[in-house]
């Protein structure tokens, strides 16, 4: 007689553990909560052309380094910047950053930006995977805090 009430005893506890371990409620913390902002992120960026209204270097005001410049963020992946007698060409993406052990915060959208130029060149600065504070039909606003000394670097575009 024990014996059938611990087996059903065990029963019923196993079936209480798997009615609250399967639960149908998924997980709303996927790496798909941020694709809709991705597509507009992107759409946005790639509807036209674009200047930078500031550039922030850790304090640094560097914004004049890109007077003139246009860039276009175009739909294959490459970033063109231009000023009429200069062209420098680089990648760009909008990537989910909500795997990441950091992403405690809304800063879960990366901005990456790539060219290939020496160190020494302007445009190596804007190599980063940015943050996305905000953006807007007419303006995308970036942050990046260096790992190393904890600077904080502050890029907006605008559109022309």
């Amino acid at each position: 007689m024990k014996k059938g009430f611990y087996f059903s005893m065990l029963i019923m506890l196993s079936f209480s553990l798997m009615s609250t371990t399967c639960s149908s409620d998924d997980d709303d913390g996927s790496p798909n909560d941020n694709s809709q902002q991705i597509v507009e992120i992107e759409s946005t960026a790639q509807s036209g052309t674009w200047r930078i209204t500031n550039f922030n270097d850790s304090g640094q005001d560097e914004t004049s380094d890109f007077n003139g410049y246009d860039f276009s963020f175009n739909n294959d992946g490459s970033l063109v910047a231009t000023n009429g007698s200069n062209t420098m060409t680089g990648t760009w993406s909008v990537t989910d950053d909500s795997s990441s052990s950091s992403s405690s915060d809304d800063d879960d959208i990366d901005f990456n930006i790539f060219f290939p130029v020496p160190d020494s060149n302007d445009f190596e600065d804007l190599n980063d995977d940015w943050d996305v504070v905000s953006t807007s039909a007419t303006r995308i606003e970036l942050i990046d805090v260096s790992g190393g000394n904890g600077g904080t670097d502050r890029l907006t575009f605008e559109k022309n």
